[in-house]
């Protein structure tokens, strides 16, 4: 039996999160964070996962009220819980279009060495202009520069890492690129795991390839066991093109759990949870994402719009734009009638992360048929409470997988990548 990867997500300003559940608390305080992180780490989880969002996002011009609370900076939370942690896996999200190579290798490889060896980048991209407002070189990079400028800025990051022997001698790197030009000498030792672990996030053609090409974990979703059987075999399959092993390579989608005592009250559970994420007014504020349109005097009670999304709007900002609303919508539609749902109904229905539900034994289960059939390599737990969210999950489903021989009972490794089973890279000084 192949043994599962397990991370936590620290739920943040999105839908899944309840913040009107009375055991919902702060979501920047640092004892929210030290809660979630010790539960994953008590649970020998891999890593713990902060997501990032560089601007508040807005809708019809104004805040986007899930934002208000803030969003702090990933790699600072981190750093802070590297002393409150001994072997829990530390994955910060940090965006490569607006950051550059140098001042950020240098932050992961300290987080690094500060935490014994425990640090991860998930590499984000940003074509969004209005994003760029906040930096200096605003929204100069095209869209299809994007994923060009990322695996650049991961290749400089590992020869700035790799610019110091394994023996702790500094030498000078050149670096002489499409996006990057830069020469010196880099301030940090090698760091004890050799790299940071590089995660990805996307389902794109050119997320894959990227993942492919560049990453250690790619963290993605797909919504049935079919689905992540056939993602699970494309992305493995591309790695033989960049002389990689398909085991190079861990695949960890991101989910949700409920749990009950039996699966009838955890399904109950459930649609209650889903119903609290979406409220009406993140029924029409769902809606409005995909059209485009201010559709404000719609029932969220009543039937989606007849008329046709604006794929052209600019009515949502600091979001990821939806691919094709016009295939989203029909998607929605056909949905809508083959069921007799409302608005409410068809967003709860269409935008649900993949979701294991039932009591411990059914939820353990589910978990290991997807590693054991090849449809994920292990996952990304996303709670909808914060900061106890996954509570139930590590006092009641950890222990049943960890007595089936599919979870760890207990770190054998120090470091992230002893944890992921992935080799140390190799020194290419």
């Amino acid at each position: 039996m192949r043994h599962m990867h397990l991370a936590a997500h620290f739920p943040g300003v999105n839908s899944t999160t309840v913040w009107t559940d009375p055991r919902s608390r702060s979501q920047i305080d640092f004892s929210s964070f030290e809660h979630l992180a010790r539960t994953a780490e008590r649970a020998k989880f891999d890593f713990f996962f902060l997501a990032e969002g560089l601007r508040l996002r807005e809708h019809h011009g104004r805040i986007h009220d899930l934002d208000v609370v803030g969003r702090p900076e990933s790699l600072t939370v981190l750093n802070a819980l590297a002393a409150v942690t001994e072997r829990l896996g530390l994955a910060a999200t940090v965006n490569a279009t607006f950051n550059e190579p140098y001042e950020l290798a240098r932050r992961l490889a300290t987080l690094d060495h500060l935490s014994a060896g425990r640090a991860a980048w998930n590499v984000v991209t940003s074509s969004d202009a209005f994003t760029g407002e906040n930096f200096r070189r605003g929204g100069f990079l095209d869209r299809a520069d994007r994923y060009t400028r990322a695996a650049e800025f991961v290749s400089t990051a590992r020869e700035l890492w790799d610019s110091w022997t394994p023996e702790g001698t500094s030498r000078p790197f050149a670096h002489h690129g499409q996006h990057f030009d830069v020469s010196g000498e880099f301030t940090v030792p090698r760091s004890p795991q050799g790299h940071p672990v590089v995660i990805q996030a996307g389902d794109s053609d050119e997320g894959r390839e990227f993942a492919a090409s560049a990453a250690d974990v790619i963290f993605t979703r797909h919504g049935t066991l079919e689905a992540g059987r056939v993602f699970y075999a494309d992305v493995k399959a591309r790695l033989a093109k960049y002389g990689r092993d398909p085991a190079d390579l861990r695949i960890m989608p991101g989910v949700t759990v409920v749990v009950g005592d039996t699966d009838a009250e955890a399904q109950q559970k459930a649609a209650e949870i889903r119903r609290q994420q979406v409220t009406p007014q993140n029924a029409i504020r769902a809606l409005e994402q995909v059209w485009g349109r201010d559709l404000s005097s719609y029932d969220p009670d009543g039937p989606l719009p007849g008329i046709d999304p604006d794929p052209d709007s600019d009515l949502v900002q600091g979001r990821v734009r939806v691919a094709d609303p016009l295939a989203v919508a029909a998607r929605w539609r056909a949905l809508s009638k083959a069921k007799g749902l409302s608005i409410r109904g068809t967003v709860i229905e269409s935008t649900a992360r993949q979701s294991f539900i039932g009591s411990p034994e059914t939820v353990a289960g589910g978990l290991e048929e997807f590693v054991a059939t090849d449809a994920a390599d292990g996952f990304v737990l996303v709670p909808h409470l914060t900061p106890g969210g996954l509570d139930d999950f590590a006092d009641r489903v950890v222990p049943l997988l960890q007595e089936r021989g599919a979870f760890r009972s207990e770190y054998t490794g120090s470091t992230l990548r002893s944890h992921l089973g992935l080799a140390e890279p190799v020194w290419k000084g």
